[in-house]
């Protein structure tokens, strides 16, 4: 096989490759048999409960979503083309911004093809609006807040100042500082790696009284926080709906600004149909009573690990990588897939155990894990 890289580049890489194993941090990829939460490692056989997936209602494997998903594809193919903007939308997609809008209460949504890629595109739609009135903007960013935020602002070459974690008064320090730029402040609803919830009615408050644009990236709600009404919205249809694909839900003139200069919007095939469809008919569930049952199932399931928890992401804080990988390794061994996240995803010294609880999770199942983490001497 002829190699693609040069051998300087085969040294460079070599490097990087000796020193994520020398540090404890070398990944690879497990392979399932399937998507559904009882499945098993397709490297060994072995049967396992997973705990890593943000399929919180478990919709992923719903017959009437798949049926969606097959019925687009087989009406309008396998893909969208091209970018919205050179072949066109299918009626699906129209469809699915409009049920968007409707949901959120917002004037006006659109479809990116990832939640990662509609943080990049809407925050560097924004500061570039900015920069061209010469004015350059500040984002104010929780400290904790995705990687798809903060990379967003770093490809939008914005100034930024990060504020500690859900600290309303130092994020009014630090925009005191600055009261004449534009302000942008953005924060996860559902931190992902903690399950804790933004301070989201405080946050509008002060993005009130000085005239700050508030943006919520709403990737994990599914119990709650509610959004406030004057907040940008960006989300997933890959968690809740259990599909893929990202979307903004704001005013008209927003989405307008998106649609003619979000460079991961304009530069990206759409997301294609039958991805839509998934997620048009897992919102649809989600707004039927058979969507409440679903949650109220899944805040069932939340209270059997950690009652009054306010999201379905449980943290299992632990410290070290060592004892984090130890934990999750013991509990494979038992049929229960609950991923360690490590650096860089998260501090050195703050390595934990991640359980995305589902409301598809059977209660004997998170029984189980309890009974696991309480044998090995962890505690939730």
């Amino acid at each position: 096989m002829i190699s693609t890289v040069s051998e300087r580049w085969s040294e460079l890489i070599g490097h990087r490759h000796v020193a994520a194993r020398s540090a404890g941090r070398w990944r690879s990829i497990r392979t399932l048999d399937s998507g559904a939460l009882v499945t098993a490692l397709r490297s060994t056989g072995q049967k396992v409960v997973s705990f890593a997936s943000n399929d919180y209602l478990g919709l992923s494997q719903h017959p009437a979503v798949i049926q969606a998903a097959q019925t687009a594809l087989a009406e309008y193919g396998a893909g969208a083309g091209a970018a919205r903007l050179i072949v066109g939308s299918r009626p699906i997609h129209d469809h699915m911004e409009s049920a968007l809008a409707s949901w959120t209460e917002r004037e006006a949504a659109l479809l990116f093809p990832t939640g990662f890629q509609a943080n990049m595109g809407v925050i560097g739609a924004l500061a570039a609006a900015a920069a061209a009135a010469t004015t350059d903007c500040i984002v104010y960013s929780d400290e904790l807040n995705h990687a798809s935020i903060i990379d967003g602002i770093r490809a939008a070459r914005a100034s930024v100042q990060v504020y500690r974690h859900c600290d309303v008064d130092h994020l009014a320090s630090l925009i005191a500082q600055h009261p004449d730029s534009p302000a942008i402040v953005v924060t996860d609803a559902v931190f992902s790696m903690d399950g804790d919830l933004a301070p989201l009615d405080d946050l509008a408050d002060l993005c009130a009284v000085t005239d700050a644009l508030l943006l919520v990236d709403a990737a994990h709600v599914v119990l709650g926080p509610s959004i406030p009404s004057s907040a940008v919205i960006v989300g997933t249809l890959s968690k809740t709906f259990g599909s893929v694909g990202g979307f903004l839900a704001a005013d008209q003139h927003l989405v307008d600004l998106c649609v003619n200069s979000a460079r991961s919007f304009i530069f990206t095939t759409a997301n294609s149909p039958a991805e839509v469809a998934a997620a048009h008919c897992a919102l649809m569930i989600c707004c039927s009573a058979e969507g409440a049952e679903l949650r109220s199932q899944l805040r069932s399931n939340v209270d059997l690990l950690s009652p009054g928890h306010p999201s379905p992401i449980l943290p299992v804080l632990l410290g070290s990588e060592e004892r984090a990988m130890e934990v999750s390794h013991a509990l494979l061994a038992q049929g229960l897939l609950v991923p360690a996240i490590r650096p860089p995803t998260v501090a050195a010294g703050t390595c934990r155990l991640r359980i995305a609880v589902s409301a598809a999770h059977q209660p004997s199942d998170l029984i189980r894990l309890g009974s696991a983490l309480s044998e090995l001497g962890v505690d939730l």
